[in-house]
């Protein structure tokens, strides 16, 4: 609101409607709940975090001892998310609200996949360069179980109810897909699916599981219960990525090797007379490799990793809508809601000037707008200032140091007594940062 600069030559009873108007408080707004974000997991460093209501990157989180991110997740709140560090043998933890990282856990050789269980107890890590499986308790940031489950794992995906993990051996012959007993953290089966496996996605009622086979250029559609293969869909040149819709009907496959997304028909699979093929893949970026749906299934982001991008598909449509220039060789990528950021909003100390006869000036009101979790200042956000009773001072912007600042010349009836009481700032809140409210202090000047 602009700073009040009234003349004392005006009429009473104008200055009384001008008041009258000013005092009155506009309607409360629903405190905003936070946005649904993708994260971008660059192989030659750095993780993009992508607005998906908008598709710009709002930014780039850097693990400076954690290089070579390979894939990402985030965990079923959307408070935390965990990239793998292909290089450095790491898994970063990010606080997603603030996109700070908070934990660098030491995990096996060339961690490739992760996945959060969805009781967000436990994160999976397959560890490509040892053959094993981490298990990290999320409490204490630390792995407490290490499972061997074959060569070359990859891919990893987990069951809805949690109790069993599924992962990808990259290998050519059998034994490609290791089940582990998430209960006991022991592998309770091997089944051959194709050749060279490197994604998997449960179905959401945990009936089916869906390999991508690099060499043999299929999905393998896998009976859980059974531990069976129930139909082998060709799709196209070396598939990579695979996710599927909250209704379990649909699924998108990357083709790494001819630039293009295949949708599936997961209704048509025990039909072996129909195709689960669903009409013509969709041409994207260089080299596709991760893709996720958004919660809604309205959009599939797809990582490409030699055009640098992010090519957004509108599942109605089936047509490309954005691309999005992100880091260096783009793999994994996770979207998911993130609720926003909790804020601190501190007052500061104003100054009460007086001018004969009356005329009053508050100077430099301040509030310092900060991030609750990391501390850092909340830039380029509006700050209300009102008096203690509820009258509008002015509003001003936060800075580099997330401080906002204004004098105002408050209205002809706000008295001297009720600006020494101080003044409120408030900070309404975005999809970005919750709300805050502080009281700052006036003194004679």
């Amino acid at each position: 609101m602009p700073v009040l600069d009234r003349s004392r030559a005006t009429t009473v009873l104008a200055v009384a409607a001008a008041v009258s108007a000013l005092v009155a408080t506009p309607a409360a707004s629903a405190d905003p709940i936070g946005r649904v974000l993708g994260y971008v997991a660059n192989n030659g460093g750095g993780v993009s975090v992508i607005d998906t209501a908008d598709n710009s990157i709002t930014r780039t989180v850097t693990d400076n001892a954690g290089s070579s991110p390979y894939t990402a997740d985030i965990a079923f709140d959307g408070t935390r998310g965990y990239v793998t560090n292909l290089r450095d043998n790491t898994l970063s933890v990010i606080d997603a609200p603030t996109n700070s990282v908070d934990a660098r856990i030491p995990v096996g050789s060339k961690p490739a996949g992760v996945v959060v269980a969805p009781d967000g107890g436990f994160v999976y890590v397959t560890n490509y360069g040892d053959g094993t499986l981490s298990v990290v308790d999320v409490a204490t940031l630390s792995v407490v179980k290490t499972v061997n489950v074959g060569p070359s794992p990859d891919g990893v995906a987990i069951s809805p109810d949690g109790k069993t993990v599924y992962v990808a051996n990259d290998v050519t012959g059998p034994t490609t897909l290791t089940v582990v007993d998430a209960t006991t953290n022991t592998v309770s089966a091997s089944v051959y699916t194709g050749s060279r496996p490197s994604s998997l996605a449960v179905s959401p009622d945990g009936s089916r599981l869906l390999v991508v086979n690099k060499n043999s250029e299929d999905v393998a559609v896998v009976d859980t219960a059974s531990r069976t293969v129930l139909r082998i869909v060709t799709v196209n040149q070396v598939p990579y990525g695979v996710d599927i819709t909250a209704d379990g009907k649909r699924a998108y496959v990357t083709n790494s090797g001819s630039n293009t997304v295949s949708v599936l028909n997961l209704e048509n699979v025990g039909n072996p007379n129909v195709p689960v093929v669903d009409g013509a893949p969709i041409p994207v970026g260089g080299r596709p490799i991760g893709l996720a749906l958004t919660p809604d299934d309205s959009k599939v982001y797809v990582t490409n990793f030699t055009s640098g991008t992010v090519s957004v598909i509108d599942t109605a449509t089936r047509a490309v809508t954005a691309t999005i220039p992100v880091g260096e060789k783009p793999v994994g990528v996770a979207v998911h809601f993130v609720p926003a950021a909790a804020t601190v909003l501190t007052g500061g100390s104003a100054k009460l000037a007086i001018t004969l006869p009356s005329v009053l000036s508050v100077r430099s009101i301040d509030a310092r707008l900060t991030e609750q979790h990391t501390g850092a200042p909340v830039v380029g956000e509006t700050v209300v200032f009102r008096t203690v009773e509820g009258n509008p001072l002015c509003t001003a912007i936060t800075d580099a140091t997330g401080t906002a600042r204004c004098d105002s010349a408050p209205a002809l009836l706000v008295t001297v007594g009720v600006l020494l009481k101080g003044y409120t700032a408030s900070f309404p809140g975005t999809n970005a940062y919750t709300s805050s409210v502080a009281h700052g202090t006036t003194t004679l000047l």
